[in-house]
């Protein structure tokens, strides 16, 4: 018999699996994901949570959650974050669903045109910010000619000097920054509805509103919840584009959490405060993500 023959014929022989092969493998492969989270994420919490305790005196306590409490303006940049963050989140969420839907029907060029929603979140904010304040200008800019064609409008408006309307434009240009993130994944959603589920609501005579309320809601709303939190919390933590944009101004109007953290850390040099805030609006997020999970499990038992 044959070197050949021999080593066909013997027994083939088990692959020694090491500690890489087994279960210390995906452990392996999520560690360094799991250090720039606790490198850039946990530790600046930490870090932060511990500033917040200093006191005025130099020791640790509680006076800057104390002067927090009795601070007027803290509740009033509360207040502003709050309308701010809510209304991103509800629009945001109308304008990508409609855009969504418009994408999912079929029609020529439709590929070209979701490459084209995607570029104002492409962008990044510097140049959106400072296209937005052009834009915005009460002599010539683009936002005054377009609001003078109302015929209960007579005069420019001064979109920055006044508190609602400057608001509302850092309102439009975060909607306008982050749709078409919100849309491509309610896109993906929405292609993951099955047809027949259509089919069967047309069969039970149902139109165009009773199929969106009573199929593609329900099999998107998984999709709308994670979105929604996810909108809430970006809106919380948005800086870039208030501040760009209005500085917090006029007078405070714009000021949301952002923005005053960074004034009374690098304005006004009182990190202490700054860090007590930073940690309110860290306990917002993680309310925002608790009701998410609580949201999901009750509806996933619906179901």
């Amino acid at each position: 018999m044959t070197s050949a023959a021999i080593a066909h014929d013997a027994p083939a022989r088990p692959l020694r699996r090491g500690l890489i092969d087994g279960a210390a493998l995906p452990y392996l492969l999520i560690l360094p994901a799991l250090l720039l989270e606790c490198v850039f994420v946990l530790y600046p919490i930490l870090r932060g949570s511990l500033v917040s305790l200093e006191n005025f005196d130099g020791s640790l306590g509680l006076d800057n959650y104390r002067f927090m409490w009795s601070d007027p303006d803290f509740w009033r940049m509360l207040g502003h974050t709050l309308i701010y963050t809510l209304t991103v989140d509800v629009l945001v969420l109308v304008v990508a669903l409609a855009v969504a839907l418009l994408m999912n029907w079929s029609f020529p060029g439709r590929g070209v045109v979701r490459s084209i929603l995607t570029v104002p979140w492409a962008i990044p904010d510097v140049p959106v910010a400072i296209a937005f304040v052009f834009m915005l200008d009460p002599s010539f800019g683009v936002f005054n000619r377009l609001v003078r064609l109302l015929p209960f409008v007579d005069q420019n408006q001064n979109w920055l000097l006044d508190p609602t309307l400057a608001m509302a434009a850092v309102i439009i240009v975060t909607v306008w920054k982050g749709f078409p993130f919100y849309s491509l994944v309610l896109l993906a959603a929405l292609q993951n509805v099955p047809d027949e589920l259509y089919d069967a609501a047309r069969v039970d005579g149902a139109g165009p509103i009773g199929q969106f309320l009573h199929v593609t809601i329900p099999g998107i709303r998984d999709t709308i919840a994670l979105l929604a939190v996810l909108a809430f919390i970006f809106a919380t933590q948005q800086f870039t584009l208030i501040w760009l944009i209005t500085g917090g101004g006029p007078v405070d109007a714009t000021t949301t959490l952002a923005p005053a953290i960074y004034m009374q850390a690098f304005r006004f040099y009182n990190f202490g405060y700054a860090g007590a805030i930073a940690v309110v609006g860290f306990f917002i997020s993680a309310l925002a993500t608790i009701a998410f999970i609580f949201i999901q499990r009750r509806l996933a038992r619906e179901t």
